[in-house]
């Protein structure tokens, strides 16, 4: 029989009902947080591992010659791929010794699943010197990308995937928080025991569990809640405003105006391609590289009035991101918007990717992040495992 306890002292409302919220929420959403959790632990290092995997493409020789036309390469991947979809865009690296990079991408919105909305997504490394084409990567069935769209969307379409990702995700900060609370001692004794492992006299693993569930939750739910917040900032456009409006003030971000081009009657000048990178590299030569895009069509497929040129200041990161806008007509230059010209929403929104991978703060970062990723990874394990020998144990009672 059951022994009773008259002395017992009452659990607060708070803590009952925090304890109710994170084992529902767990339960019903645990097996969600373990897969975006893992995927997105292992895409951490993505750049270190496929820059070294690439190193041999990604390099080209050293020389005194000139580059060849963008133009001129741009049709030589053309008719070397004999793809039906058109080149996108390119993008050149400030160094010299690093070759260009042409990408194809194209989406089919109808698509149900990832492998049917992505219809080609190919990166194609281009000596710029010789026109040697260095190497062609399927990025559709590349390890990574499969692992980014696990985590974004579970390989669902894009659009609406990420609902079916972002919904356990707004519960999983309500777990954090839940087990923040359940987590918070009482009194000074209670106190000792929740920081770290006291395992001397400890010979069950059960107690072990919840020591790993509770200490290590507690450890990395503040990162995790960071880590958290700006995935939700990708999914749900009222997570943006509310950002938008805390740090500039409005909902929307200041919306980009169409510039027409002065030169549209003009004969498209061959070499406006070529005019775009020379301005680019002469702005802002000590900046990574900068991307063209090449078949006048934006991300969403509408057609582009000019050719806007975005500009990443450090290799890695996109959150110090520079633009210029050229006449897609003669190249000439028409507008220029630095980084340090955005709003406070602007710079947060081109940062955001940066926060949630780790790689704005460094190499320390992405450490801090990779383990805060693998303890999330763990929590749905141990935290089921916390419940289910309490359903064991409650089960033998008489």
């Amino acid at each position: 029989m059951k022994k009773k306890h008259p002395h017992k002292k009452k659990i607060s409302f708070t803590k009952k009902w925090s304890a109710k919220l994170h084992l529902w929420f767990g339960l019903s959403v645990g097996i969600i947080v373990f897969i975006v959790s893992l995927t997105g632990t292992l895409y951490v290092f993505k750049d270190e591992i496929q820059n070294s995997l690439r190193k041999e493409a990604m390099y080209v020789k050293e020389t005194t010659a000139s580059p060849l036309s963008i133009a001129l390469l741009k049709e030589k991947v053309s008719l070397e791929l004999n793809e039906k979809f058109p080149v996108n865009a390119v993008e050149i690296s400030l160094d010299k010794n690093k070759s260009y990079r042409f990408s194809y991408y194209e989406k089919n919105k109808k698509g149900w699943n990832y492998f049917e909305e992505v219809k080609i997504n190919k990166l194609v490394y281009v000596d710029q010197y010789t026109g040697k084409l260095l190497a062609i990567y399927d990025e559709k069935y590349n390890f990574f990308n499969i692992l980014k769209y696990i985590h974004w969307s579970l390989l669902l379409n894009s659009e609406w995937g990420k609902y079916v990702v972002g919904i356990p995700t707004v519960l999983f900060i309500f777990m954090l928080i839940t087990g923040i609370v359940l987590w918070w001692p009482k009194n000074k004794k209670a106190r000792k025991g929740r920081f770290w492992f006291s395992w001397e006299n400890v010979k069950t693993w059960k107690r072990k569990n919840y020591d790993l569930h509770n200490v290590l939750g507690f450890y990395a739910s503040f990162f995790a809640l960071l880590m958290s917040i700006t995935g939700i900032y990708f999914a749900y456009p009222y997570v943006k405003n509310t950002f938008n409006l805390a740090l500039s003030g409005s909902l929307e971000q200041p919306k980009e105006k169409e510039i027409k081009s002065p030169d549209s009657l003009v004969a498209k000048n061959p070499s406006v391609y070529d005019l775009t990178a020379q301005e680019t590299r002469k702005l802002y030569a000590h900046s990574s590289s900068f991307r063209i895009p090449l078949n006048g069509k934006n991300k969403k497929g509408k057609e582009l009035k000019n050719i806007p040129v975005t500009i990443y200041g450090e290799e890695g990161r996109f959150s110090e991101r520079n633009a210029l806008v050229f006449d897609k007509y003669s190249g000439k230059l028409l507008a220029e918007k630095p980084h340090q010209n955005l709003n406070n929403a602007e710079k947060y929104a081109n940062a955001n990717y940066d926060i949630h991978t780790g790689s704005y703060f460094g190499l320390f970062g992405k450490i801090l992040w990779f383990i805060t990723g693998l303890i999330c990874t763990s929590l749905p394990v141990t935290g089921f495992l916390v419940w289910w020998g309490k359903q064991k144990k409650q089960g033998k009672k008489i």
